[in-house]
This record gives C-alpha cells, structure tokens and sequence, in this order.
C-alpha cells in the first residue's frame, strides 16, 4: 500500500507540461474622438489651472522628447474642459477598452465565450470593485466554473507576468483556452501636481489594451498563430532602490501620482542583465553562452576591469518587440542589445502611433510585425516588458505559420503603408 501511494510523485510518472499555443490577439483601436495631438495635451493641461509656468514647460520638453506623434490617444473625459473624473468616466474608459479588444478576439479566433476556461487580466492602476475580470465575466455570461484572477499594481511588465500565470494554469488544466486581457486606466492615473518625477508619467501613459487568447487543446496546432516557448521572469524587489524606483505616492500638495526615481535607468539595466542571464541558457547558441560565462569569470574571478559580455541575441530572434516605456529607454535598450534600426522598429512606431501603453504595449508591436508582412513560419520573437517592483519579464514565442497582412487585419492595417516614420 506504501508502495503503491509512492509511485505517482516518481518523474517517471509525471506528465509532461502542456504545449501552450496563442490562437489570436486583438489590439484595441480607440475611436478618432480620442485622439490627442501634443498641442491639444498642452492645451488641456493650460485649461486646468493647475500647473506652475515651470511645470506647462518642462510638460513640452518631456512630449517633444518623447518620441510621439500627433494620433496617440486618451479617453473622451480628458480632452473635456474641465476634465471628468468621475468614476463612471473610469470605468467607461476601461470597459470600452477591454470589450473592443475581446470582441474583436472572439471574431478572428470563433471561439465561444462558455468555452473560455480561464482568465487573466492586469491593470496596474484601477482596480474598482467587482473586479475587471467580474466585469467580463458579467458582460460575457462566462461559466460558473472559470478560473479568474484580477492582478492589480504591477506595472507595465504585468502583461507578461499574466501570460506567465495563464501559462502555468494551462499546463494543469487539460483542453483548455485561457483569455489574457492587458490594459490601463489613464483616467485615473492622471496627475495634476507639480512634481517633476510624477509628471513625466502622465505625459507618456496613453489609452490601449489587449487580448490575447492562449489553447492547450492540440487540435488547435493547426489554426494557432504562435507557440509559447519560454517566460522568464525577474524580481528585484527585495532591493530597495529598485522597488522605489517607480512608486506611486502622494507629494508635498498631496496630490497622488507615479514617481519616477532617478536610477530608473540603471536599475532596469540591472534587471535587464539578471533577466538575460537566465533567458540566455534556453535561447542562445552555446557559443555565446560560453563567451558570456568567460567574461564573468574574467570579472569576478580574475578580477579583469571589464564589462560582462552582452550575448548576439539577433542570434536567436528574429523580431524583438520591446517595451515602449519611452524614447530613453528604447535608446538604452538598442545601445545595450546592439540592435540595428530596423530591429528597434516595431518598439518605435508603436510609441510614435499609440505613446505608452502601458502593459499591451509589446502587442501593439507584433501587430506591427505581422501588418507589415514580417512573420514568416518559424521566426522566433522576443517580448521584453519592464514594471514597478522592480521587475523585468520575457517571453518567447516561434512563429506557426506565415501572417499574410491581406487577409488578416489588425490595429495597423489601414495606415501601415505610412510606416515607419523618419523622425
């Protein structure tokens, strides 16, 4: 009888993890009443009076430098003289956001709402009460039985973490499809202070979110657009620069806001590095692994003056979709990486067309790539995502099949011939 309880903890008998395949995704596209202009930012922000003459320039500076264009986008009740702020504001912002994107998802992918086993959804910012993923749930007349979690207060890089949880639940969950949904609340994450650290965050956050449906029923290998290859995920918060790097807190007028700490830059080099690390042992060529174990040694052991070796990642990706936290950190990321224009091009335009949108941003990229004709059957894609905490998140993906942009539209489609654009 001991015996026999002993044998299912043996590995032999362990089942081998789900193969976890993304079906579709969706990029919300909001309506052209939503757009916002730089001169109509600037304008909206005179109107309220509530900004010092210091505070109104160092606004400019930041849009000018901030690598946008003129069609990024915020909700309706911000472009309003005076804005609306209004809890019933909020959540209109977040639910047309999310149901546009579903919808849209559930159109391309003809999968059922009942048959949706499990779902996932992230917004750093608002988290009202019933929950977001209560509010689909509602709204789609989802089972009884679903599996739904509401993760809240993780950043930008909450996007991956909730693809790594829906992973790891389809892996458990036999013939199942689990629902990702990423967004963020613009509406309430608007600060209307005069602390330089919590302005910059207001000028580049912009309206957008995704939905993403992921399927570990192996039926579905022939109609999936990506395999799910590796989630790496970093945490550094048990450092504290790093975890009050990005916080958000009241200021001397007590006015709530996101500050943004001076190291931001080389705490998400850190996290970035540690990040790598990990990745590097799963995707890399072994010739690069051993040049970048040499330098460590070199460095640590031989106390050598160097820095540690940056791996040749163009060697295992062929499209990287990089988190638009802004031009800065895209400039930081490409120099650090050694990526070319072209590479860097999905990250950049996305910024241009959308600005930051926040945890849906890496999506926002890939349909970039696919619009514009790039994926072909089994190219490998690097999602690079990272948050307050201070985390960063990775994702791979290797691509099914070709994308042909003429029968498969998206958030770019109708102006990806206007792309990319020579700043």
């Amino acid at each position: 009888m001991l015996l026999l309880n002993s044998i299912p903890s043996h590995p032999l008998f362990h089942e081998p993890p789900k193969t976890v395949y993304l079906l579709d995704f969706a990029c919300y596209r909001p309506r052209p009443e939503c757009i916002c202009t730089k001169e109509m930012f600037m304008d909206r922000s005179l109107h309220t009076g509530l900004f010092r003459d210091e505070s109104i320039d160092f606004q400019r500076r930041i849009l000018d430098k901030s690598g946008f264009g003129q069609k990024t986008y915020v909700p309706e009740s911000l472009l309003r003289i005076p804005p609306d702020f209004s809890m019933v504001e909020k959540r209109k912002e977040t639910e047309t956001v999310i149901i546009g994107a579903i919808d849209e998802l559930l159109a391309k992918t003809r999968v059922k709402a009942k048959d949706i086993g499990i779902l996932v959804v992230n917004s750093c910012v608002f988290i009202p009460t019933p929950s977001l993923s209560a509010m689909i749930v509602n709204h789609y007349k989802l089972r009884d039985d679903i599996l739904s979690y509401n993760l809240g207060g993780m950043g930008c890089s909450a996007g991956l973490v909730s693809l790594d949880l829906a992973k790891r639940l389809l892996q458990v969950h036999r013939n199942s499809y689990a629902l990702v949904v990423s967004t963020e609340n613009i509406n309430i994450g608007w600060y209307f202070g005069n602390q330089r650290s919590m302005l910059v965050s207001s000028c580049l956050f912009r309206m957008g979110g995704a939905a993403i449906l992921l399927s570990n029923i192996s039926s579905d290998y022939n109609r999936s657009k990506y395999h799910l290859r590796e989630t790496v995920r970093t945490h550094k918060g048990y450092d504290d620069d790093c975890y009050n790097s990005v916080i958000q807190r009241e200021d001397e007028e007590n006015k709530t806001g996101i500050a943004l700490s001076k190291d931001l830059m080389r705490v998400a080099g850190e996290a970035l590095k540690a990040n790598i690390q990990v990745l590097g042992k799963s995707v890399l060529p072994l010739s690069e692994q051993l040049k970048f174990l040499a330098s460590l040694i070199a460095k640590k052991f031989l106390k050598k003056k160097m820095k540690p070796y940056t791996p040749n990642f163009k060697l295992a990706f062929e499209h990287f979709c990089i988190h638009t936290g802004g031009k800065a950190v895209q400039d930081e990321l490409q120099k650090h990486l050694d990526l070319d224009d072209w590479l860097m091009e999905p990250s950049r335009m996305t910024l241009y067309r959308f600005g930051n949108t926040s945890s849906s941003s890496v999506w926002y990229e890939l349909a970039y790539c696919e619009a514009k004709g790039r994926m072909k059957k089994g190219d490998r894609i690097w999602q690079i995502q990272f948050g307050s905490g201070f985390k960063c998140n990775s994702v791979v993906w290797r691509a099914l099949r070709t994308i042909d942009p003429t029968k498969e539209k998206n958030s770019w489609s109708d102006e990806i011939h206007e792309f990319p654009v020579i700043f």
